[in-house]
């Protein structure tokens, strides 16, 4: 099965993006079929391809994935005007690849949404090929949350939505509730797959506190860190919030470590700067071989998010996955499908959303309770090799595609 491949944000381990496309692609590969990956151009992805002036891209392999960069510079950074014009510039040379070259199946991932053009268009101009649409977000729904208004975007984003699914011959959710709201819209008895994020366990593995080495970390520190984009979505206040009561306790053992990018991240530190918050502790993103060894050395993976009840059974955020596999128990913020987990397992500590005084709490109660936290990263290690297995995921996505094409 030749299998063409969109994603826009695709990163390998060299970068400091998910990896998941990536995995998924080796996944395909390792069991005899083609993929050609078409992504667009960012910091995060760790590719150095050769370029290819006669078709102005970037082209070359990648463990057997034949890759095609476009030359389309991406930033969370920019304006949402600069970064919907990316989004649609990788959507129209999409299209011109999606109706030109030779393949079985298209195969789609969110986000953003404009990943589904090139699905679109080829089910209205080509036949005998398959498309698989995988949703990572539901639009409109989490922008609306966000406080998003402009009819005109929202209503064009549910148009989207809606032609993506009608379009596709199958989908994937990350989620319980992306599944839920694809069911809702997509055609009756329409092949809908739950794959979520998963885990990796080799690369993310439990380590040693001793070994970590970090700047502002003292040897008997508490060390509690979020790994991930620093986006409006995120709501990262509520640590700060939470490093303002730690601070009042005069728990200055306690270190709240930020490791990623994103819009909002300079206004963190600065309100971290004016506040005197010395316990948090900012980061650049790290490639991701990096950053596995440094999570394996920390003592607590923080889960945070706004609290918007479309995050709570609706996100698949691949930080989660990577404290399971690490060991580590987690603090999570808000409820849903992942907090559900976490107590079912006993892998952590939820507490209610907007609660700095209970979230500072939780952290004190694991720093004061070392034997605890052991007990609580060996259950989530357990559970990310019993349920969340890369390996595991990988092969059900590889069925899942093959099973659709064979249907056609």
């Amino acid at each position: 099965m030749k299998v063409l491949y969109f994603h826009q944000h695709f990163a390998t381990p060299n970068g400091s993006g998910g990896t998941r496309s990536y995995e998924f692609s080796r996944a395909l590969v390792a069991r005899g079929h083609h993929v050609t990956m078409v992504c667009g151009q960012n910091s995060q992805g760790g590719l150095k391809l050769p370029w290819d002036n006669r078709r102005g891209w970037y082209r070359g392999d990648v463990e057997g994935i034949d890759v095609i960069g476009l030359p389309l510079a991406y930033s969370n950074h920019a304006s949402i005007a600069r970064r919907t014009w990316v989004f649609l510039r990788f959507a129209w040379r999409s299209v011109g690849i999606a109706l030109r070259d030779d393949y079985d199946l298209l195969f789609a991932t969110s986000t953003p949404l404009t990943a589904a053009f090139p699905g679109i268009a080829m089910k209205l101009c080509r036949r005998g090929k398959s498309f698989v649409f995988e949703v990572r977000d539901l639009w409109p729904e989490l922008p609306r949350a966000l406080g998003m208004k402009n009819p005109l975007l929202l209503g064009g984003m549910s148009a989207l939505e809606w032609l993506a699914y009608r379009a596709s011959d199958a989908c994937i959710g990350l989620s319980p509730g992306i599944v839920a709201g694809v069911r809702r819209r997509a055609k009756s008895n329409h092949p809908i797959a739950l794959i979520p994020n998963g885990a990796d366990l080799d690369l993310f593995q439990p380590g040693r506190r001793a070994d970590l080495r970090l700047d502002g970390v003292g040897p008997t520190d508490f060390v509690a860190a979020f790994t991930g984009a620093h986006g409006i979505a995120n709501g990262l206040d509520a640590v700060l919030d939470a490093a303002a009561v730690l601070r009042k306790q005069g728990r200055a053992d306690i270190k709240l470590a930020f490791i990623g990018d994103g819009g909002v991240k300079d206004r963190l530190i600065e309100r971290a700067r004016r506040e005197s918050l010395d316990n948090c502790l900012f980061f650049p993103p790290i490639r991701k071989l990096l950053l596995a060894e440094l999570t394996g050395r920390l003592d607590c993976g923080l889960m945070v998010l706004a609290n918007v009840p479309a995050f709570y059974y609706g996100t698949s955020p691949n930080k989660f996955f990577d404290y399971l596999a690490a060991g580590l128990p987690i603090v999570n913020n808000y409820p849903g499908w992942l907090a559900d987990l976490i107590n079912q397992n006993g892998c952590g500590v939820t507490v209610a959303p907007d609660a700095p005084a209970a979230f500072a709490a939780a952290l004190m109660a694991l720093a004061d309770s070392p034997d605890q936290c052991r007990q609580m990263g060996a259950r989530a290690r357990q559970l990310a090799e019993r349920e969340f297995a890369r390996e595991k995921l990988a092969a059900e996505f590889v069925e899942f595609l093959a099973r659709t094409h064979a249907a056609r």
